[in-house]
């Protein structure tokens, strides 16, 4: 399985008490469908993943999957502390119907080798054996740093099912060994927004990331000014979004990303704790940084162009 374009980690929605709000789903599933993009990443990092309970992560696979309707791709995320929890949201993706699934390592006992970290994948991936599996690479939250090459050497053989690596991490040097291991045998999709321009460069065709989630049109439109030899204009586009992302970053991110929501007028609620929601001070600070960058200009602009952007990606 080889995916190229954009997916969109897409944000947990809740309700005011608290419990899960699938009925924004068919919205965000349009609206996503309209940008562009070729997938959606659900229960992940910035889906809340490991907040909610294993039947809340069921219901909400099975609205992406229902309202998705094979037009775009569903990947679920089945990662947890507990491999039989994994193993039972796996085989769930299968039944419902999804198009891959995808692991994060063990962040509480955590593997303690390539071999170890192997064998937990190989364990979770052969409960839905007929579904494409993704390791999800993320050490900045893990703590998981290990060689993505030498895991790729070890799972071609034990995990059957492998299509490939989330890859949610700077170094670009190993991102690319990920890319050339046996011919681009395995596909490998990047996982950090604001080096997407430096990614394509040494041979990304596919991304996963939650800011694509409010501003897919101007990534979209990263990847045809890149691949239409246009440099220049991509790079500009791209410091943009450099910039936009340290505007986030001067907050908590993922409640900087739910305020980019809101602001667009999708209202998610309140994140759960440990996570919390920015301060209504923060909240006007991160909206007049962003105006100040024209980011709410250069997405409705974009957006006007998705459709020609479309064309030129195939």
């Amino acid at each position: 399985m080889k995916i190229k374009g954009i997916v969109a980690a897409t944000f947990a929605a809740y309700n005011k008490d608290g419990g899960l709000n699938t009925d924004i789903i068919i919205t965000i599933v349009e609206k996503l469908i309209a940008d562009g993009v070729s997938g959606v990443y659900i229960c992940g990092t910035n889906g809340e993943g490991p907040n909610m309970t294993v039947e809340e992560r069921m219901a909400v696979a099975e609205a992406y999957v229902k309202l998705a309707r094979k037009r775009i791709l569903v990947l679920v995320h089945v990662g947890h502390t507990s491999i039989v929890e994994c193993r039972k949201l796996a085989a769930h993706a299968a039944a419902i119907g999804a198009d891959a699934f995808s692991a994060v390592a063990a962040f509480y006992f955590k593997p303690v080798s390539v071999q170890n970290l192997v064998d937990c994948m190989a364990e979770i991936a052969s409960a839905a054996p007929s579904l494409p599996f993704y390791y999800y690479h993320m050490p900045s939250l893990t703590g998981i740093g290990m060689d993505m090459v030498d895991f790729l050497k070890l799972g071609e053989t034990a995990i059957p099912n492998l299509a490939g690596i989330k890859y949610t991490a700077s170094t670009l040097y190993e991102y690319q060994a990920c890319l050339n291991y046996k011919a681009g045998m395995f596909d490998a999709l990047f996982g950090f927004d604001e080096m997407l321009l430096s990614a394509l460069i040494v041979g990304a065709e596919g991304a996963i990331g939650s800011t694509y989630t409010f501003a897919a049109p101007v990534y979209l439109n990263i990847i045809a000014l890149y691949r239409a030899g246009k440099l220049d204009e991509a790079r500009k586009v791209q410091l943009t979004m450099v910039n936009v992302i340290r505007c986030i970053t001067r907050h908590p991110s993922i409640a900087a990303q739910r305020a980019i929501m809101k602001m667009l007028g999708m209202d998610l609620g309140d994140a759960r704790l440990p996570l919390t929601s920015l301060t209504q001070q923060a909240y006007d600070q991160l909206k007049t940084d962003l105006e100040e960058l024209d980011f709410f200009k250069l997405l409705k602009s974009n957006q006007s162009q998705t459709g020609e952007t479309n064309t030129l990606l195939g």
